[in-house]
């Protein structure tokens, strides 16, 4: 029972001060991830009422492969310090009704997290008709940390990098700086 309630304290702490989770759900993937199966992604979110709550799915917002209302969920918490995990817990994956008293408190925490949001003020609206508002609880259950690293080669992006700066663009810098 001791062991039970510090398992729950640690999941609850841990999750609360990071402010980025690794999330592998147990659904499908999404179909640009078919030949690689359900990725382990790195998400943002809120931690309310004894669970995380997450946002995405819809356009500019963080994609949410694999989880499924009903489904479950791997969860992994880093430390925000040092950066290496702490913690990895089995969740139930529950998708909040949008305008439902749950989805307004878990938007209105998700809210005050989201950072360069497009809309603003009109982001909540946008969050109900195009997104999907989900909370992972905690099943109590924790898992041992993996020895290894888990290091996986990067899902396929269409983003790309930057092009190298042009040659003479030190020099340019540098003149600046003599003249100041």
């Amino acid at each position: 029972m001791t062991e039970q309630l510090l398992d729950r304290a640690l999941v609850e702490e841990a999750t609360k001060k990071s402010g980025l989770i690794w999330v592998r759900g147990d659904g499908a993937p999404a179909p640009d991830d078919r030949a690689h199966g359900v990725p382990t992604r790195p998400l943002w979110h809120a931690w309310h009422a004894g669970a995380v709550c997450l946002v995405g799915d819809g356009p500019g917002e963080q994609p949410l492969p694999g989880l499924v209302d009903g489904g479950g969920a791997t969860v992994t918490v880093r430390s925000k310090d040092k950066g290496g995990r702490l913690v990895t817990w089995s969740a139930k994956v529950v998708e909040l009704a949008p305008g439902s008293p749950e989805w307004a408190a878990a938007v209105a925490e998700l809210k005050g997290k989201r950072l360069n949001a497009p809309d603003g003020e009109a982001m909540p609206e946008r969050w109900a008709r195009e997104c999907r508002v989900l909370r992972l609880e905690p099943l109590g259950d924790t898992a041992e940390l993996p020895t290894d690293s888990l290091a996986a080669a990067p899902l396929p992006t269409p983003a790309t990098t930057r092009h190298p700066i042009p040659a003479a663009l030190p020099r340019l810098l540098l003149k600046r700086r003599k003249r100041g």
